[in-house]
């Protein structure tokens, strides 16, 4: 079974029988069959079929205090058949069996890209320069808060691991793997903002903002020229000549990440390229509590930093509120 990411294109393929004349793909997500598709083909072809696309619909991730697996599993089967509308008995068949992903890979990762490595492991980046397996895992957390880091079972199962507000370090969890918890103080800024995001592998991630966070309002409008005179061909000065109407407005915020490892270059990558947002603006209220605002990441492009050319890693990120300032939902 592998664990395949749905952002990027999943081919699955058939070498059809030498009496084929179409090949048929059956696509059962969660136990439900949904997509039945035939193509006709040659004998002896090899016949391919994208499923990502069709597969990725199914996958529903929302915002929940506790987060829940965010996984489908996915069964393709591939037929082969003599007839070109892939009736009759199969002549030859090849099953899949996925659990499928919403995360993505790179071009260079090559087709077919999914979550690689052992299990049970940490479902977010690692540092390439650990010198050893208890090096590796790191999250960035004020002092006096918990959260929740996403790890992949041996049962091939996503869940998510709760630390408290005290721990420094989780050993010996269901990931199998050292997780380190740096504690970071708070500054004139207060403790910071908590961004939650789908990362490349399909869970949902914390990410701290720890330093300065601006908000801003934009408004758009159109005006129209309205008649004001009276009966009495005189008009008052206090009307609207020029009136507005349509007016809309969208909130902006804008956060400053305070200072990461080089490596965590990745993770804000992660975050630019991510899908589903929310920022957690818990900071200035008791750490229990939890107000989360839907966001969409504006900025659309960032410079990485080194500590060769820019000493300290520092970035700033501006979201924008995914839903209109003025409630207009009907």
């Amino acid at each position: 079974m592998a664990n395949i990411v749905l952002r990027s294109p999943q081919h699955k393929l058939i070498t059809t029988a030498s009496t084929a004349n179409s090949a048929k793909m059956t696509l059962t997500i969660d136990g439900t069959l949904r997509y039945t598709i035939i193509k006709e083909c040659d004998p002896s072809s090899a016949v391919v079929f994208e499923i990502a696309e069709l597969a990725r619909d199914y996958i529903d991730i929302n915002y929940t205090g506790t987060p829940t697996d965010p996984t489908i599993t996915v069964v393709t089967v591939l037929t082969s058949h003599a007839s070109t509308d892939g009736s009759g008995t199969a002549l030859n068949t090849v099953t899949y069996n996925d659990v499928g992903f919403d995360g993505y890979g790179t071009f260079m990762q090559g087709a077919n890209p999914n979550v690689t490595g052992s299990v049970p492991r940490w479902l977010i980046e690692e540092n390439p320069n650990a010198t050893g397996v208890n090096d590796k895992y790191y999250v960035y957390i004020p002092t006096g808060y918990s959260g929740y880091v996403p790890l992949i079972n041996t049962s091939n199962a996503v869940q998510y691991h709760k630390f408290s507000t005290t721990d420094t370090e989780v050993v010996g969890s269901a990931a199998g793997v050292k997780l380190n918890i740096e504690r970071i103080c708070g500054t004139k800024y207060g403790y910071g903002n908590k961004i939650r995001f789908v990362n490349k592998y399909g869970a949902i991630q914390e990410l701290w903002f720890f330093l300065r966070k601006d908000n801003a309002i934009s408004r758009k409008q159109e005006t129209f020229q309205r008649n004001i005179i009276n009966a009495a061909g005189t008009y008052a000065t206090e009307d609207h000549s020029r009136t507005a109407f349509n007016t809309t407005a969208n909130q902006t915020i804008t956060l400053s990440s305070g200072y990461y490892p080089e490596w965590y270059n990745a993770v804000f990558e992660q975050l630019l390229l991510s899908e589903q947002v929310w920022l957690s603006d818990d900071s200035n209220t008791n750490p229990t509590t939890d107000t989360v605002t839907p966001v969409t990441v504006k900025t659309s492009s960032f410079k990485e930093k080194t500590s060769v050319n820019d000493r300290l890693i520092e970035y700033t990120f501006e979201f924008e509120l995914a839903a209109d300032y003025i409630n207009n939902i009907r």
